[in-house]
């Protein structure tokens, strides 16, 4: 961690700089804080650096890898985007198993949220809220910005701005103790520049929310009782390092959000769901301390809500093999609502656990009918099919969703487990070495392919294939090297 960490440091840009693009009309009549940063870098750019920035955090972070998860934030995200200015790059959500309150954006359109946010939002509007900030900080591209006014300054100082701005955000101690003497006033500067786009964020964020159909209100009421429960803190969470709320922001944000309609909020099934299931399997504490976490939220929480606290308390029975508690919960929940996905998967999950893999995958099979294409069912199909020995069907199944879904790590990591089932030893090495290219190990996986090539018949499509991928990742493999 600590030479990837030097190596992010020493970034620099190598790639031709472009003439600055105008800046869209300012639909919210906000302030002029800063220009569109096309002097210092192009969309083409952040989308190189946010996806090597990407491949880094997958080899160094605790990354969650939850299907289920992934999905509920990723839907979240997009309703969000689908409702913001001056979206000009794709979007990307992804969760860390981290209990620190924490969110964060870096370029390319990247955004990180700590699991430890569900623990603290109390309502879906108040973690779309927080989403919509950080998509602002993308729209209006404030660490394109900050490197803008920095280079300004100092343009020597270009190359460790562009490390250094990235491990900041995610580790704002960590990125100014990684910076020399020479550049440590420069960097301070850059943070507090970044910190003044803040107030920026939040009125794009409350404009985004608002359009989205979500409370206006979630923001300023998040934030405040962020700030009076850490108002005294002598360690305030990294999400108040990075996103400090002085009372002039709250207010603001307060101001703003009572410009817009009020709106009563229903709750969300969806978003207790996946809060459940975060206190259940991701919240770092045992499973005594997740069923109080239960117990007590539940007596304050919306009747409507019952079946997201039942939910958690099956899971924690489901890991701790308490099939028979589980089942009967589950059952219960499913009969209820036969299509929602989170009780499929708990219930696939269940049946494997039975040694039933035959009845999970005829479950699984009949709910894709019913909801085509779903990413969550697809991926647990596969690994039921799997588990019933039905390995050609679950090869071809995962060859498609890898295919179709070539950053999540879980097809790979089954695609590689049903061909070594195989016996077929190239395609175990192929797959393996996506998930080593999605962590930036590049002469690993060039390695891995290389051995698959040399498996393969000589002159077949297969080690064509194999060759051609081994080409694509050294192109790829130059141009991260480009970047040190």
């Amino acid at each position: 961690m600590l030479k990837r960490a030097r190596s992010l440091l020493s970034l620099s840009i190598t790639m031709s700089l472009v003439t600055p693009a105008p800046l869209f009309a300012n639909t919210l009549n906000l302030p002029d804080i800063g220009t569109a940063a096309g002097a210092t870098l192009s969309i083409d750019q952040e989308l190189i650096y946010g996806d090597a920035y990407m491949r880094m955090l997958r080899s160094s972070q605790p990354i969650i890898n939850d299907p289920l998860l992934n999905q509920y934030i990723d839907t979240l995200g997009h309703r969000l985007v689908a409702n913001a200015n001056d979206v000009k790059t794709p979007f990307r959500f992804f969760m860390i198993r981290d209990r620190n309150i924490n969110a964060f954006a870096f370029f390319g359109g990247y955004v990180a949220l700590h699991s430890g946010l569900f623990l603290h939002a109390r309502t879906e509007s108040e973690l779309a809220s927080v989403i919509a900030h950080e998509i602002a900080h993308v729209t209006q591209r404030h660490l394109a910005r900050s490197m803008e006014e920095q280079a300004r300054r100092s343009p020597a100082t270009l190359a460790a701005l562009a490390g250094a701005l990235l491990l900041a955000i995610a580790a704002p101690e960590a990125g100014i103790a990684a910076i020399t003497a020479t550049t440590a006033g420069s960097m301070q500067s850059q943070i507090n520049y970044t910190r003044s786009n803040e107030k920026e964020a939040d009125r794009f964020g409350i404009n985004t929310l608002a359009k989205a159909g979500y409370d206006a209100q979630a923001m300023p009421r998040f934030f405040s009782r962020l700030a009076d429960e850490y108002r005294y803190a002598s360690t305030p969470p990294p999400m108040l390092l990075t996103h400090p709320l002085p009372e002039d922001r709250i207010t603001d944000s307060r101001a703003r959000a009572q410009s817009y309609p009020p709106l009563r909020e229903m709750p969300s099934l969806d978003y207790h769901l996946a809060r459940a299931r975060i206190v259940a399997r991701y919240a770092g504490i045992d499973s005594d301390a997740a069923m109080d976490w239960f117990a007590r939220t539940q007596k304050k929480a919306d009747p409507a809500l019952k079946a997201a606290f039942e939910y958690g308390r099956a899971l924690i029975h489901l890991d701790k093999k308490e099939l028979t508690e589980a089942q009967e919960i589950l059952l219960k929940l499913s009969a209820a609502d036969p299509n929602n996905v989170f009780y499929l998967d708990a219930l696939a999950d269940l049946y494997i656990e039975q040694k039933q893999a035959p009845k999970a995958a005829t479950m699984l099979k009949s709910a894709l009918e019913r909801i085509p294409n779903n990413p969550v069912l697809t991926i647990n199909y596969a690994n039921a099919l799997l588990e019933a020995e039905k390995t050609a069907e679950a090869v071809r199944l995962l060859q498609r969703y890898t295919h179709d879904n070539p950053e999540d790590t879980n097809g790979w990591h089954l695609l590689s487990r049903a061909n070594i089932s195989q016996g077929n030893s190239g395609e175990d090495l192929a797959a393996r070495a996506e998930i080593l290219a999605l962590q930036a190990n590049w002469n690993k996986a060039i390695q891995y392919y290389t051995q698959a090539s040399q498996l393969a018949t000589l002159g077949s499509l297969e080690q064509a294939r194999y060759d051609a991928r081994i080409d694509q990742l050294m192109v790829q493999r130059d141009r991260f090297l480009a970047l040190q």
